[in-house]
Formats: C-alpha cells, sequence, structure tokens
C-alpha cells in the first residue's frame, strides 16, 4: 500500500477531527439511566437513615426518593413526617421569619409523600406563602419556589390575614419576571438590568415558570432564559458557579428542561459532543454518590441529594411521567395523617375526584378575544384543565381527537393519572396514556373496540354528550334516569334528532336538559365532530353545576 504523503496525513487528520467533532452527542441510555437512578437511591437511603427538617440529610432527600419510584420502607415516610411534626410543634409552626423558603422546602417534602402541609400539628405551612413582602424579601428564590410548592398539588393560594400585601400566583410570576436580567437569566439578588446570569437559579426559576409558559410574556422569557443557557454551558455539558464548574448547577437545568417538557438532547445543550446527563454523571462515584466539583471543593452530600433529584427529573421525562415537582401522581401516603395532597372533593363524588384550583391567573388567548365563551375558556385554562395551541392561539373553532377530550376530562376531574395495557394503539410513552387509561379506569371513555382507542379520531357530539353524561353519573353523584317519554320530549325540538344514535339518546338528553348542552340550538348534529370551544363549555357546564369551579 501507498504510504500518505505528510501533507495528505494533516488533510485526513483534519478531515477525521471534523466529523468527529460533527457527531452527535451519544445520549445516555435509558437502561444506564435507570441503573443510575437505583444506585444513586440506595446510597442516599443508606446515609441519609432518619432525615431531619433541614437542606442536607432532610428535605432534598425526601424528595429525591419519594419521586424516584425506588422501594422505601413505609417507615421512612412516617419517621420523616413525625420529625416534621415535632420540628413544626416545637417551632410554634414559625419555621423561619426572614427565608420563607424554609415553608416552600418542607411543603414540597410532604407534598411528595402524600402528606398534607396545610395540617401539620394543627398549623398550615403554606399561609406564610401568602404574604408577598415577606417570601419576595429573600431575593427571587422566594417567589420561585413559593410557586413550585404551591403548584405542586394544585394547592389553593392561601389567604394571609396578616399581610400587608396579599400574593397571588400571578405575582409571583410577575416578579421572577421583574428581575430578570438582561441577558436572560436570573442571579439571586438581580432586579433585572445588567447583571451576571447564576445557571441554578436560572434554572429554578425556569422551573417555577414552567407552568405558565401559555402566558406570551412568559414564553419570551423562557425563550430569552434558554438561549441564555445555551450560551453559558461550557464545552463539557455542564455550568460552573462562582466560578467553579460543579455539579449542582447542571442539575438545576435538567429540572428546568424537563419541567419545560424539553428534550435533554435538544442540540442547543449539546457542546462538544457532551450533553446534560454526560456532564452529571461525570460528578458520580461508584458508589452512588456525586461530587460538587472535580478539585473536591464543596459538599459531597449536598451534591448527592441534588444529583438524586436530578437523574429522577430526567428518568422522569423519559418515561413520560409527571415532571419532579407535578406531584398529582404521588402514590404514597402517611401513615396516621390526616388528609392529603389535593383539595378534598365536594360531597357525594367518587374519592378519587379533586376541585381543581386555579394555578394560572389571567391566561387568555388572543383568538378568543371577542368569543361568546371566552369565559369557560379562560376558567378552564386558568386551572390547567385545557391549554392552548400556543400564547396566542386557542383555535376555538378546531376539532379535538378522543385523547385530547379524554385528558380535559381526566383534568377537570381532577383525577390520578393511570397506567391501562388495554389498547395496542395507546403506547406506554405516549404523552396521552396516562389520561387514556384514567379516562378508561373510571369508566369516562371506552375504546372503538376491546383492543383499540383510535386516540387521533375525532369526538362527534353526541359521544362527548356520552363521556361527559357518564362522567356526573359515575364520578360526580348525579343521577340520571331518564324515561324513555322524558327523553323524547327533550329531543323532539331538535330537527335531526332521528339521527341521534340509540345509544347516545338518554345522554345527550340528559345534557340538554341539565344546560350543559345549548338547548336553544336547533338542530342536535349528533354526528358533527364537536368543537373545541364547545367542549370548554360543556365541561365548564358541568363543573359549575356540581360544585367544582
Amino acid at each position: 500500500m501507498k504510504q500518505l504523503t505528510k501533507k495528505a496525513w494533516s488533510l485526513f487528520l483534519a478531515l477525521a477531527l471534523i466529523v468527529c467533532f460533527a457527531l452527535p452527542a451519544m445520549a445516555v441510555s435509558d437502561s444506564d439511566l435507570s441503573a443510575a437512578v437505583a444506585k444513586s437511591a440506595a446510597y442516599i437511603q443508606n446515609t441519609v437513615k432518619e432525615p431531619q427538617v433541614a437542606s442536607i440529610g432532610g428535605e432534598w432527600a425526601v424528595i429525591g426518593l419519594a419521586r424516584s419510584g425506588q422501594n422505601v420502607p413505609q417507615s421512612y415516610w412516617d419517621n420523616y413526617y413525625a420529625k416534621v411534626e415535632e420540628y413544626v410543634k416545637a417551632k410554634n409552626g414559625v419555621l423561619h421569619t426572614k427565608k420563607y423558603t424554609e415553608y416552600s422546602r418542607v411543603a414540597l417534602a410532604l407534598t411528595s409523600i402524600g402528606a398534607d402541609p396545610t395540617n401539620v400539628a394543627g398549623y398550615n405551612l403554606l399561609t406564610p406563602l401568602g404574604d408577598f413582602d415577606k417570601t419576595v424579601w429573600q431575593g427571587v428564590n422566594g417567589p420561585i419556589w413559593a410557586l413550585i410548592a404551591l403548584d405542586s398539588a394544585a394547592y389553593e393560594m392561601p389567604v394571609n390575614t396578616e399581610a400587608v400585601k396579599q400574593a397571588s400566583r400571578q405575582m409571583y410570576v410577575d416578579e421572577i419576571l421583574r428581575r430578570q436580567l438582561d441577558d436572560g437569566g436570573w442571579n439571586l439578588t438581580g432586579e433585572g438590568g445588567s447583571g451576571q446570569a447564576d445557571p441554578d437559579i436560572t434554572g429554578m426559576a425556569l422551573q417555577a415558570l414552567a407552568n405558565y409558559k401559555e402566558q406570551a410574556k412568559v414564553a419570551a422569557a423562557v425563550d430569552k432564559a434558554l438561549a441564555c443557557l445555551s450560551k453559558m454551558q461550557d464545552e463539557e455539558g455542564g455550568y460552573s458557579s462562582w466560578n467553579a464548574a460543579n455539579s449542582e448547577s447542571v442539575v438545576q437545568v435538567i429540572v428546568g428542561l424537563c419541567a419545560l417538557g424539553l428534550d435533554l438532547q435538544d442540540s442547543r445543550f449539546v457542546k462538544n459532543g457532551h450533553g446534560l446527563l454526560d456532564n452529571l454523571l461525570s460528578y458520580s462515584k461508584p458508589d452512588g454518590s456525586f461530587i460538587h466539583t472535580n478539585q473536591g471543593s464543596g459538599n459531597d452530600q449536598m451534591s448527592s441529594e441534588q444529583g438524586l433529584y436530578g437523574l429522577v427529573a430526567a428518568l422522569r421525562a423519559v418515561k413520560g411521567q409527571n415532571s419532579l415537582y407535578n406531584m398529582s401522581d404521588c402514590n404514597i401516603h402517611v401513615s396516621g395523617q390526616p388528609g392529603g395532597n389535593t383539595p378534598p372533593s365536594p360531597t357525594g363524588m367518587h374519592p378519587d375526584v379533586k376541585k381543581v384550583p386555579v394555578v394560572a391567573e389571567g391566561v387568555t388567548f388572543a383568538d378568543i378575544a371577542n368569543h361568546k365563551n371566552k369565559a369557560a375558556i379562560e376558567a378552564l385554562a386558568a386551572r390547567k384543565i385545557i391549554n392552548g395551541y400556543n400564547a396566542e392561539s386557542f383555535g376555538p373553532d378546531d376539532t379535538m381527537t378522543r385523547a385530547q377530550f379524554a385528558t380535559i376530562v381526566v383534568n377537570g376531574l381532577g383525577l390520578p393519572q393511570q397506567t391501562v395495557n388495554t389498547f395496542a394503539d395507546v403506547p406506554a410513552n405516549a404523552w396521552f396514556a396516562p389520561y387514556v387509561g384514567a379516562a378508561y379506569k373510571y369508566g369516562i371513555v371506552n375504546g372503538r373496540s376491546a383492543t383499540v382507542f383510535d386516540p387521533a379520531g375525532t369526538i362527534t357530539r353526541q359521544e362527548a354528550a356520552a363521556m361527559v353524561a357518564r362522567s356526573a353519573n359515575k364520578l360526580c353523584g348525579v343521577q340520571i334516569s331518564l324515561n324513555e317519554s322524558e327523553i323524547a320530549g327533550t329531543l323532539a325540538k331538535f330537527g335531526d334528532a332521528a339521527k341521534i344514535s340509540d345509544w347516545a339518546r338518554e345522554n345527550m338528553a340528559f345534557c340538554y336538559k341539565e344546560g350543559i348542552m345549548d338547548p336553544s340550538d336547533q338542530n342536535a348534529k349528533p354526528t358533527t365532530p364537536i368543537l373545541r370551544w364547545e367542549i370548554a363549555q360543556m365541561l365548564y357546564n358541568l363543573l359549575e353545576k356540581v360544585d367544582l369551579l
């Protein structure tokens, strides 16, 4: 074989380097991620045997373990709750007079184990978060963690009668936005303008704002922050804070991106072939712990606890589960602790039905500005029951798929998500799978056949009526017992009543009789695909009727 000339060899090496740098990052496999979570959880459980009320060896360890899906003895949760109750009693309900993130952190941990932070030894630990001035006193951390805690189980905004300025969720959103720096990020003390963004605080701000990204001003702020974080990312795929590359910074960015529903392999966050998870795992040790920096500085126990929940956030995203701090899917319960982590259902309801509070005040869409059903759409959007396509568009005159309809009904009734393996066309990793599973389990929807759900199929008006009527009857305690004479009398006014399928007649009659569907229509249009505004109004009418708004 001919030997390559020096010039040719140089050219070959240059091309090889170009090819190497052009290769996409090698993503951490799902199995490797699962193994890393298991190892990290085992380490935390072994080193934090008796979690206390503390930022290290306390709440973050509890949250990471609770959200990991790993096997943890019931006694672990019970003992932690007993410690919290003892601590709260000793403090007479005052966890701190200045740092209100103490309340947020403990509330998050309690929510993660199915305990009720509004009733701990007779104290409501969320009440302090109703005081705007005191919550924001310590900087942007205050409103960030107040929102994360309140939204973790869609808690009602607490009324603080001692507050000079009663807080609302929107006030906290606006305060976070006010403090965004010109470079797009946040730091602890900055209040807009010039300043250097900190990746940790920026990642946390994104975690808090994720639930409000339908608002145009939030969406713009998020885009600006993502550009900032992409620019700040180093060639190893990680981040530096206080002039040192460290594990905690990349954790907060990972949790933030997962809360926003972004792929961790998004090209904006892959540098020199290194992604965020690659970087985080570079700080891991064989025993499952994490180090703060590769130079050995910092608190490795804090790094290990944050490393665990960073991995957990990534794994939950891969599995299509709720994000780290969306704890409506919590399946843990503390022995002997009254209440739960969601608002109670009205009397006569199925015990799993929950009243969904307002969590996104002021949400609206440009294309419903003059729509007659604007109030219903905004009321559902404010509770995250229904979403728009983006901050500007709801698409009121579009149709809705069966998967989308199942989702809004499950959201509207506050039902826990469920996994079922009944339908071949509902893969476990599909975004709609847990909603279809819940709607099927609770008898709201049926499949097209025993094995086919048809998630992309459109919903007709008579199908929508049937699903809403089933929700009212099976879950909301509303009795449907119309005789044939009542059904015929109710439907007689519609010129196309004969087109209503036999199986749908009672359901449509019920919806018209109870004002869930507009009885002033000239035609029932039973087989016509129902529109998004019609569905919003129907669900709004039902929820109002049964006192779930």
